[in-house]
């Protein structure tokens, strides 16, 4: 069966080129609600007033007068267009106090290079995180040759140089040897363990790195542009775990004339496309518009479900629905049951309930999702 996801017209992002990468700069996992640290170069927008006129409480600290705004509760998600500069774990403690929301975390790290696409979870959306993480994702990247950096894009330093450039015909014709499933082996800088420790903290400390090649699987990979020698632009659609440095490096290496990526954008991730992103200016001016009673903040979020595109949906009985709701399993009876197996995700009267597995046509609730408080004002089609 076909769910189709409701989706939010928006102006075309004006930010540089895309790309995806866990590295050095982020100094951040991708992982469930991934922890929000603190600023870096980008200025952290005031908080606004809640649109749902809860009091801001104020409470004498041992430094004077202190205010706290209280948590809600938030179901759904926000696809950022993330600015040059950010990174991702800043990017969702932004989010997070701009909707007051108790639990917020990303799917997917977009390198502080990097603009485009990141999908930020709030509440319950944050069970359904590797569902995304697991999708495909689209980049668009710029790498200038001629230069190989230590961390594989225009951040690092300069460890080689060379003064060949290759030809566009040259190109196109190594694109084939990276395109489908292929061994890559990911920058020194990432966040990749070895030991124990991140791969970025022992490049940092002089020490040597070495990551093992990993398959990955590239989907499409194209030359779109070359706008003089030193620089060309591809667009690539990949499989998780796919690092975006590492196909610059690898190209310059086997071109001869080195090179590393010098912009990036993310235009997709899993469902996620740009039709979905919203710029973070537009997210605070929205949110400045609820709290005066202008504005819906719930306009601003899509489904907790929209996650989970790819996998069927399957509506129960409201009787059904209070089993499942209790982690009890319920039986597909009658002539017209689906013939299902496998993970589905479960609804009763249009409104997600649980993520399941169909087992011998028994339904096996694995995650039962709570949505009261803030959710999508976004409508979409029942399942079967």
């Amino acid at each position: 069966m076909t769910t189709n996801s409701s989706s939010r017209a928006a102006n075309p992002p004006t930010a540089p080129f895309e790309g995806e990468v866990a590295r050095h700069g982020d100094r951040e996992g991708v992982r469930e609600g991934a922890r929000p640290d603190a600023p870096e170069q980008i200025s952290t927008p005031l908080p606004v007033p809640s649109p749902h006129g809860e009091k801001e409480q104020s409470s004498q600290g041992r430094r004077g007068k202190q205010f706290r705004r209280d948590k809600r509760d938030v179901h759904g998600w926000i696809v950022l267009d993330k600015p040059v500069g950010m990174t991702s774990t800043h990017a969702v403690a932004v989010i997070k106090r701009l909707f007051s929301a108790k639990r917020a975390g990303h799917a997917g790290t977009l390198d502080p290079l990097a603009s485009g696409a990141l999908p930020v979870a709030l509440g319950e959306a944050t069970k359904t995180v590797p569902f995304v993480m697991d999708g495909r994702k689209r980049y668009r990247f710029t790498v200038r040759w001629g230069e190989e950096r230590d961390t594989d894009d225009a951040e690092g330093r300069v460890v080689a140089t060379r003064e060949e450039r290759p030809t566009g015909e040259a190109i196109r014709a190594l694109l084939p040897r990276f395109t489908g499933r292929i061994e890559q082996e990911p920058p020194r800088y990432s966040a990749l363990k070895i030991q124990g420790e991140r791969a970025y903290d022992l490049a940092r400390e002089g020490e040597a790195v070495e990551l093992k090649p990993r398959p990955v699987e590239i989907h499409e990979f194209q030359l779109v542009d070359q706008p003089d020698s030193d620089h060309a632009i591809f667009e690539a659609e990949c499989g998780k775990g796919t690092y975006v440095r590492a196909l610059a490096r690898d190209m310059g290496r086997v071109l001869g004339c080195l090179g590393h990526v010098s912009a990036l954008r993310r235009a997709r991730v899993g469902p996620f496309v740009e039709e979905d992103m919203i710029p973070l200016e537009e997210l605070e001016s929205l949110c400045h518009r609820a709290a005066s009673g202008e504005g819906n903040l719930a306009d601003a979020l899509l489904p907790v479900e929209t996650a989970l595109d790819d996998i069927p949906a399957l509506a129960v009985s409201r009787a059904e629905a209070a089993r499942i709701h209790r982690g009890q399993a319920v039986l597909l009876r009658g002539r017209d049951a689906p013939n299902l197996s496998g993970t589905v995700y479960v609804t009763v009267a249009g409104r997600l309930l649980a993520l399941a597995e169909v087992e011998h046509g028994e339904i096996v609730p694995k995650r039962v999702f709570n949505l009261t408080g803030l959710t999508s004002s976004l409508v979409r089609n029942e399942g079967i």
